[in-house]
């Protein structure tokens, strides 16, 4: 579980965005605050491995708080989340570091798919070891992943099959997916068959018995 310390002004944003992280497997809230000070401490209490921070916050500037916690000895990884998109701002961002730099307002689907590129950022970072030149390039890309929905499939649709196939535990069917999420079988196979097609799922086939085999989806999270 990557833990995440949300950090924004407003309480109503703040709250938004808690939400948001906790619909996204993989990722926890682990501490809230409202202001540069309160980052800080509680960045020290809680220790998170990622912080989502506003830059206008009442008491100092967002990369101020950034050069706080370098200078405190905090290695957790910094997501700027703001409204601010003056260049000199976003190129100040990127010299201190920050994993990602999301312009607000924004949606889920923005969030979700940052955080993602950070999960998997993050496993290249940590790998223990680094065989080629792709693992580095892995590690080191930030550029979000963005895919569009093929036409006649929804995004509240696709996020519940999401849902379904990454906290399954094991494979779905197409049948076993209609059932968790109360669609029909041909739907839940158009969406599994996306997840796939963008290598969110992996596809197995079981011979259970005579005829086609089953067509089996398990969530990469990739």
């Amino acid at each position: 579980m990557i833990g995440v310390l949300v950090v924004d002004d407003d309480f109503r944003v703040a709250r938004i965005h808690r939400s948001f992280v906790d619909r996204i497997p993989g990722f926890g809230v682990v501490g809230v605050a409202h202001t540069g000070a309160a980052a800080l401490t509680e960045a020290a209490t809680v220790q998170p491995d990622l912080v989502l921070l506003d830059l206008y916050l009442p008491d100092m500037f967002g990369l101020d708080v950034v050069t706080a916690l370098r200078t405190g000895g905090h290695d957790c990884d910094v997501l700027v989340i703001s409204a601010a998109k003056e260049a000199e701002t976003v190129r100040g961002a990127v010299r201190s570091g920050v994993v990602n730099y999301l312009l607000k307002p924004f949606g889920f689907d923005d969030l979700r798919n940052r955080l993602e590129q950070y999960a998997t950022q993050r496993t290249g970072m940590y790998a223990t070891a680094v065989n080629d030149q792709a693992d580095i390039d892995r590690a080191l890309t930030c550029a979000p992943r963005v895919s569009t929905l093929p036409k006649g499939l929804s995004a509240e649709t696709a996020q519940l099959v999401r849902n379904a196939l990454s906290t399954a535990g094991d494979t779905l069917s197409a049948t076993e997916c209609a059932d968790k999420v109360g669609i029909s079988r041909v739907s839940a196979r158009r969406y599994l068959e996306y997840l796939h097609a963008t290598a969110r799922a992996a596809v197995t086939l079981r011979y259970a018995a005579p005829g086609r085999p089953e067509r089996r989806y398990r969530w990469t999270g990739s």
